[in-house]
């Protein structure tokens, strides 16, 4: 049995006119917690989740937007972007939506962790503290590393190119 971890998550974008014609912009979050408390560069990510064995993958991207966002996902048709591997291994699949959600209606699920470590103190933390539309340039900026890829694969998409699924 492998023991890969596995996420799924949906990149929200919306189309925008620029100087150079249409481009796009996307729904990102800022990890919560306090290791990612002060962070911007490389601290943002499509929202996502794990999902176990079993599991549809475009099943638990839907549950984890939602629950990352507390909004329900736009209607829309789902356009695969593939997948990516992060730093820490986990394999992540993605799919890309085109909607309008106002960042500011978000209700963020939350976790529980020990703080400060060794404290015996346990808190609750939001999962994403912040969500924020950002331009390609900032998103290229904003997004953990493994993830960037994906805005790459989204304006092919838009575009009209070719939309690689690796």
């Amino acid at each position: 049995m492998s023991t890969d971890k596995r996420s799924a998550g949906l990149l929200l974008f919306r189309v925008v006119d620029t100087e150079d014609g249409p481009d796009t912009e996307v729904l990102l979050g800022h990890m919560g917690g306090p290791f990612w408390a002060g962070r911007e560069a490389a601290a943002w990510s499509v929202p996502k989740g794990e999902y176990t064995a079993g599991e549809e993958p475009a099943a638990a991207a839907r549950r984890e937007f939602t629950e990352e966002l507390g909004l329900p996902v736009p209607d829309g048709v789902w356009v695969p972007l593939g997948e990516v591997r992060q730093a820490g291994g986990k394999t992540v699949t993605v799919w890309a939506v085109q909607g309008e959600v106002d960042p500011a209606l978000a209700v963020p699920g939350t976790f529980t962790m020990e703080w400060p470590r060794g404290s015996g103190v346990q808190r609750e933390f939001p999962e994403m503290d912040r969500f924020a539309w950002c331009t390609p340039t900032e998103a290229a900026e904003r997004l953990v590393v493994g993830q960037r890829v994906l805005l790459d694969r989204l304006r092919s998409h838009v575009r009209g190119e070719d939309t690689p699924s690796a």
